[in-house]
């Protein structure tokens, strides 16, 4: 997994510190410290894996005699039934860890699968699938890495990225031509200026004016085909606003560059995972 280990584990313990607390006054209260018990990991649904590393880290956080047989790795396709991981350790940590364990997979699972089923609807098309900053707090570095998982490609991870300029920057700054005009003479030459545009002058002046990417903000199709006419190729073009799954098959087929989903990481549904201890 590309995320670094000192940021995984500050959230994992964040997380087990909220559940735990002090004491499980079941598991603490009723079973064998000594005790040693094994549990598989298991699907119950067709989808994407991803946070494996991630769910085994809890456990090992928790106690280092944790040993895991891996059987699946993050990006592979599941089939409900599929054995994940095995996990064998100290019965107590392993019922501690579980649940967390099992929230950060899931939901990040779910967002690797709900990724993958966009980039399949838009196959054969020049459209790549795109997550926004719409992120749980704290979360944000796992999703995104979730999304890239199922295929699709990561918008900006914070401010500091890219100029994004949407309709109150331009409405302060008094039109697009003035914001973009005005941030050139400042902002370093490695980053990029995204114009938000909702109309086909908008479009237009920002493709004028050296925007980098031009954002088509909830335009119709007829529209965005117009648009990425109009622009030509002088700068990439982004879908975003109201994407379903019943629409971005035809998005994609207006030539738009990008398709932007916040959906798939501010909505997405858990993939149902199941930990198994064996009797």
């Amino acid at each position: 997994m590309i995320l670094p280990e000192f940021y995984t584990d500050h959230l994992i313990q964040t997380a087990l510190q909220e559940d735990i607390n002090y004491i499980d006054v079941a598991t603490d209260l009723m079973l064998d410290p000594n005790q040693i018990a094994t549990a598989h990991m298991l699907a119950k649904n067709d989808g994407v894996l991803c946070g494996l590393e991630v769910a085994l880290r809890v456990f090992t956080l928790l106690s280092s005699s944790f040993t895991f047989t891996v059987h699946k790795q993050d990006g592979d396709q599941l089939q409900k039934g599929d054995i994940i991981a095995t996990v064998t350790g100290p019965v107590t940590l392993l019922l501690k860890g579980e649940r967390t364990a099992l929230n950060l997979i899931q939901h990040m699972s779910g967002i690797a699968t709900a990724t993958h089923e966009l980039v399949t609807l838009v196959q054969g098309t020049r459209a790549t699938i795109a997550d926004t900053r719409k992120t749980l707090p704290g979360m944000r570095a796992l999703q995104k890495y979730a999304v890239t998982c199922g295929g699709g490609k990561n918008h900006r991870f914070n401010l500091s990225d890219c100029a994004m300029l949407k309709d109150n920057h331009i409405d302060a700054a008094g039109g697009i031509t003035a914001a973009v005009t005005a941030l050139r003479q400042k902002l370093g030459h490695t980053v990029k200026i995204e114009v938000e545009t909702r109309t086909l002058a908008e479009v237009a002046e920002a493709a004028e004016v050296g925007a980098d990417i031009i954002m088509l903000d909830n335009m119709d199709n007829q529209t965005m085909t117009q648009a990425v006419a109009i622009v030509g190729g002088r700068a990439l073009t982004e879908a975003s606003g109201g994407i379903t799954h019943q629409t971005i098959a035809a998005i994609a087929k207006t030539g738009v560059d990008i398709i932007s989903v916040g959906a798939i990481t501010h909505s997405v549904k858990a993939f149902d995972i199941s930990l198994k201890i064996q009797k």
